[in-house]
């Protein structure tokens, strides 16, 4: 199966073709035509990864492009990270169709969001295959075209144009970042292949200042597809597409993007100490500074799309700190749980018809299978022992701590106790105490929206144990096979750091079940008491407000300026040239009458001028 890769994404493409022509006339049944072909890619995609398990990697190219003496190449590859990668993406996705077909039952345009989703799934699965950074960038860009027609989705309302505008524009920013880093890399090395390009960073072709600004400018790219600080903030915006959408964004595709062009790229990044520095500084400030937002929002799926944004720092700090495993290890566990969740929210949405926390309470009694299951992933994302979580988080520490700095793993610690805090603040106000808004016509999802979600609540428990002692490090041993340049495939650290996740996780659950389920301390303590940094949090530091004051108007006011200087003085020199010589060839014109003195006038002045010159030049009129 390994030597067929290539047919995995296009089971998603042949799907968005013919949904695109024909999804009209099939209505609602577009959806299973959907599924089962994505449910193909999910089975050819397991085949592979079992093939991977017990045979070497396997590589396909054929001719693209000649340009001078320059072959192109095109492909397809499998190795074991994007073997990995094949099965999360393609597995997501197809709990996302299925759990769709519930959730935009009625709605008159299901053909063209199945359609798109089989776009957006083609994408990242081809992305994730591409056998060097060309292929890559190609795919990389259509997966930005593919979020930017689901988050635009409803795009009758003004907030989802806005956010797919926003969306697109913001990852274009790291995209250009990207494109200069390959072209940069092209340059210096003089391919776009993979083997090719580590082979010459390993033999220090590349010298170490240039070394460093192709990485960095690889990750800005990374930046804006894994939305870190500050091409963040598309991100929560995001939120108004449909929430299946919000799930597979936020868990296998887009966002995943990033973080694993960051980790193909490895071998780079981890030849400069600078850009591995810069990139573990991104992710743990990106880490604290999304959940501290995160602790005050009151709409459901902003609050996890703010985790969203902080476990993405995670993984970013984690391959930062030379702790391959551990990022790709955290990339898996966070693709179930956190679908897990968005679906779950999504659920919630679909019965009490509101996003507001505020206007939620009360539904562990109405939705109690929904309830399970979100506490399922909120156990996970949280990182309570035997959850999946647990063990992917407990990576990064380690990781951080042995290879990084105190000052790096103390961040994590504390975003650690934030996402504790604020992902327990949202399971009482929604599942817990009365009910705060109208809720008479409240009821469990049904069966086709359950049944994903009870997949992925399996899959938030389990996934966990395919990295840890009790089966030997098998993730690890087995993603850093053959090859020493990803590391170690599992950094040895103290106990005390096991300890000391399990304890700020406990306490940010303890302060949560005091104040949102005790009522033991008043909810209003913190904004009344800090109303300031209450207010920053809440208005997410300005970072939107600073963004249009700058940027937005900064390019409006240099848009006039240039404007202005267009019409006035461009413009306005061209056409006083043009009023200055049509006036002479009208006066011109006017002497032009045939009547003879005029001319001999015109002759006799000439001359004396020409004459008068020739006096005071001294007769030289050179």
């Amino acid at each position: 199966m390994m030597e067929n890769a290539w047919i995995i994404p296009l089971f998603p493409l042949i799907s968005f073709i013919l949904l695109l022509f024909i999804g009209k006339k099939l209505k609602e049944t577009s959806a299973y035509i959907a599924m089962a072909l994505i449910g193909f890619s999910l089975i050819f995609s397991v085949i592979t990864l079992w093939e991977r398990f017990s045979a070497p990697s396997f590589k396909a190219t054929f001719e693209w492009l000649q340009v001078g003496d320059v072959t192109l190449t095109a492909g397809y590859e499998v190795n074991q990270l994007n073997a990995l990668m094949l099965v999360v993406v393609s597995l997501v996705s197809l709990l996302v169709h299925i759990y769709s077909k519930g959730y935009m039952h009625g709605d008159e345009r299901i053909s063209v969001f199945y359609a798109y989703l089989g776009l957006f799934t083609f994408a990242m699965l081809a992305l994730v295959i591409s056998p060097n950074l060309l292929q890559l960038y190609v795919f990389w860009e259509l997966v930005g075209v593919g979020s930017f027609l689901l988050i635009g989705f409803y795009f009758y309302k003004e907030d989802a144009k806005a956010a797919a505008k926003k969306a697109f524009i913001m990852t274009r920013i790291g995209d250009v970042g990207l494109f200069i880093g390959i072209i940069l890399l092209f340059w210096q090395v003089g391919s776009f292949e993979y083997n090719a390009i580590f082979e010459a960073v390993g033999a220090g072709v590349v010298s170490a200042e240039m070394l460093t600004l192709i990485a960095i400018m690889i990750f800005i790219g990374a930046m804006g597809k894994s939305g870190q600080f500050p091409l963040h903030s598309w991100l929560p915006d995001a939120m108004e597409g449909p929430t299946p959408v919000s799930a597979l964004i936020h868990a296998a595709t887009m966002v995943a993007a990033g973080v694993y062009l960051v980790a193909s790229l490895f071998p780079l990044f981890n030849a400069s100490e600078t850009a591995m520095m810069t990139v573990a500084i991104v992710g743990a400030f990106t880490a604290i500074f999304a959940a501290s937002i995160g602790l005050v929002q009151k709409d459901i799926k902003r609050v996890l799309a703010y985790s969203t944004v902080s476990q993405l720092g995670f993984m970013m700090l984690a391959l930062g700190t030379a702790g391959y495993v551990a990022g790709v290890f955290h990339l898996t566990t966070h693709a179930f749980f956190k679908a897990l969740l968005f679906l779950a929210a999504g659920s919630v949405i679909h019965a009490v018809h509101t996003q507001n926390i505020d206007e939620m309470g009360g539904l562990w009694k109405k939705m109690r299978t929904t309830g399970i299951l979100f506490l399922i992933g909120t156990l996970a994302i949280t990182g309570v022992p035997l959850f999946s979580g647990f063990f992917s988080k407990e990576e990064i520490l380690i990781a951080a701590w042995v290879n990084g700095n105190p000052f790096l793993f103390a961040l994590a610690l504390i975003a650690a106790f934030f996402t504790a805090f604020y992902m327990f603040r949202l399971f009482f106000l929604v599942f817990t105490g009365k009910a705060r808004g109208d809720q008479r016509h409240t009821h469990e999802s049904p069966k086709i929206m359950l049944l994903p979600m009870m997949v992925l609540g399996v899959l938030a428990v389990v996934a966990g144990y395919m990295n840890t002692p009790w089966f030997g490090h098998f993730l690890g041993d087995w993603l850093t096979d053959g090859t020493e340049m990803y590391g170690p495939s599992h950094i040895s650290g103290p106990a005390w750091i096991m300890v000391a996740a399990i304890l700020v996780s406990a306490l940010g659950i303890g302060l949560a079940y005091l104040i949102y389920y005790r009522r033991s301390i008043e909810r209003e303590t913190f904004s009344t008491g800090a109303p300031h940094l209450y207010g920053i949090l809440r208005n997410k530091y300005f970072v939107d407000e600073f963004y249009k004051m700058t940027f937005v108007y900064g390019a409006r006011v240099i848009s006039l300026f240039l404007k202005y200087i267009d019409e006035f003085l461009v413009q306005g020199t061209m056409k006083g040239v043009a009023h200055t010589t049509q006036a002479i060839g009208k006066w011109g014109s006017n002497i032009q009458n045939g009547h003879t003195q005029i001319y001999g006038a015109v002759a006799f002045v000439s001359l004396a001028i020409l004459l008068i010159i020739f006096a005071f030049t001294g007769g030289y009129l050179g």
